[in-house]
């Protein structure tokens, strides 16, 4: 029986889902990318994750800088401990002994360092500097290779830096195991950071790129949302249940409810109610199914107010501990990055009902707009497959019109249910309008109906009966033909 490859947990929880578990242990990586991409950052955060784990780190540099500046960078950031430095971390610097006597002593000396400090994740940072030293590319090869030897033999990792962006076919590319690469690119006025996993010998890992950033906390990195749930954690219910909307009379047009780990998509113009529906939705919840309410554009404080408006208590709820409100402002953040903290809070509450509010806001945060459908489908298949009943919004620009703009092509294979908003003049009054227009899982009611807002919740009531072209926003009646 073929034994699993032993990994080496970067402490890094993206980076690690990326690996797999992490690097493999005793093996060599190239870490690549422009001067200030987060190589550095990167290489000391694994160092400190890894010492805390138990290990110990040597870290060697080719460069001209002293360790006493690196120290005052790192200090910044909260996974650097200083009182690690000189014990389980060894810095030690190989540029004078680099530029005075070559490439053979820097390997003699770090020979020494690893068995002295009994090292198990060795740090090069430099590379460029060792490869501008090589006076052909078999230099190079027998400077990566010899290292490799030395650390394999120890029991060591071996985690080589450099600012240049190498080839597939480079000396170091074909010598090391795995290749992880940094960018950093401007869309518009913003700065976009990524990672990439060029090379995994022998090692499943997710490809593509990924989105990153640089915090107070050091690097965060954060899978493609359709890369990491390609296929759903969780296989979902496998009955068909029942689950209340909170408003009975959308419950009775649905035969029942909502069923349950569906996914439901409200689609209207701005205050037409759908925040009012999702309110009620959310109040429904219960100490079995707790309730989640992801909003973009309303501060839980103005949730409150606007429930309490309609008669429900969410501050009673949220003491209880069955229902959070939480927010997520749009003006800053990365797709994936915000959909890990949706599933992050869904895991941490355990729950059962969750109203994203909304969804166009994803498309704001896209730097690939193409992503969206696939980011989509992975989101509510994830959260399907976790068992929850999902209920999104969608705001249409236009508030009257017979226009309808989907937030992603092939929507209706995304969600569930389908339910369309619309404002609709009739009689010189303005009515909210709302019509079921697909239930995946049962038979419905597709009588349009007017929606009634008002302090003791939510109501609907047939009020177009006979009139035509209510959707479009010009309600007609016989007797005005």
């Amino acid at each position: 029986m073929v034994e699993p490859l032993k990994r080496l947990p970067t402490g890094i929880e993206g980076l690690d889902a990326l690996l797999k578990g992490g690097l493999v242990a005793g093996a060599s990586y190239i870490v690549q990318g422009p001067p200030g991409a987060g190589k550095t950052i990167l290489a000391n955060q694994l160092a400190c994750n890894h010492v805390r784990d138990g290990g110990r780190v040597l870290v060697a540099t080719l460069l001209s800088e002293s360790h006493e500046r690196l120290f005052q960078y790192l200090s910044t950031l909260s996974f650097f401990d200083p009182t690690l430095v000189g014990d389980s971390i060894q810095f030690v610097s190989a540029f004078d002994t680099l530029e005075q006597e070559g490439l053979d002593a820097v390997v003699r000396l770090l020979r020494q360092e690893i068995a002295r400090q009994q090292a198990t994740l060795l740090v090069v940072d430099g590379l460029l500097n060792a490869r501008s030293r090589a006076e052909t590319s078999l230099d190079t090869k027998k400077f990566v290779s010899e290292l490799q030897g030395h650390a394999a033999f120890a029991g060591c990792t071996l985690l080589l830096l450099t600012s240049a962006r190498l080839e597939e076919g480079s000396p170091e590319h074909t010598m090391v195991d795995g290749v992880i690469e940094l960018s950093e690119q401007l869309l518009g006025s913003t700065a976009l950071r990524q990672l990439q996993l060029r090379k995994t010998r022998g090692s499943a890992a997710l490809s593509g790129r990924h989105e990153c950033l640089i915090d107070d906390a050091g690097l965060q990195v954060y899978p493609r949302l359709e890369a990491l749930y390609s296929r759903p954690s969780q296989l979902g219910a496998q009955t068909l249940n029942r689950v209340a909307s909170g408003v009975p009379d959308l419950d009775a047009m649905l035969g029942g409810g909502l069923a349950e780990a569906s996914v439901t998509l409200l689609m209207g113009p701005s205050g037409v109610g759908k925040t009012a529906l999702g309110i009620a939705f959310l109040a429904a919840s219960s100490e079995a199914a707790p309730g989640l309410h992801f909003g973009f554009y309303e501060t839980p404080a103005r949730l409150r107010l606007k429930a309490s408006a309609l008669g429900y208590d969410l501050a009673a709820l949220e003491n209880r501990g069955i229902a959070q409100l939480s927010w997520q402002p749009t003006t800053e953040g990365l797709l994936d990055q915000v959909a890990a903290r949706l599933l992050e809070q869904v895991s941490a509450m355990g729950a059962r009902r969750v109203v994203i509010d909304s969804l166009g806001a994803f498309g704001r945060l896209a730097m690939e707009p193409a992503r969206l459908n696939a980011f989509f489908r992975a989101l509510t298949g994830e959260l399907r497959g976790r068992g929850v009943t999902v209920l999104l919004t969608w705001e249409m620009r236009d508030i009257f019109g017979a226009e309808i703009t989907a937030p992603a092509p092939d929507l209706s294979s995304i969600v569930d249910n389908l339910v369309l908003m619309r404002f609709a003049e009739l009689d010189a009054q303005l009515h909210r309008a709302l019509s079921i227009v697909k239930v995946r899982d049962s038979d419905h009611d597709p009588a349009l109906q007017a929606l009634n807002l008002g302090a003791t919740g939510i109501s609907l009531a047939r009020a177009f009966d006979g009139a035509s072209g209510v959707l479009s926003g010009s309600a007609t009646t016989p007797g005005d033909r």
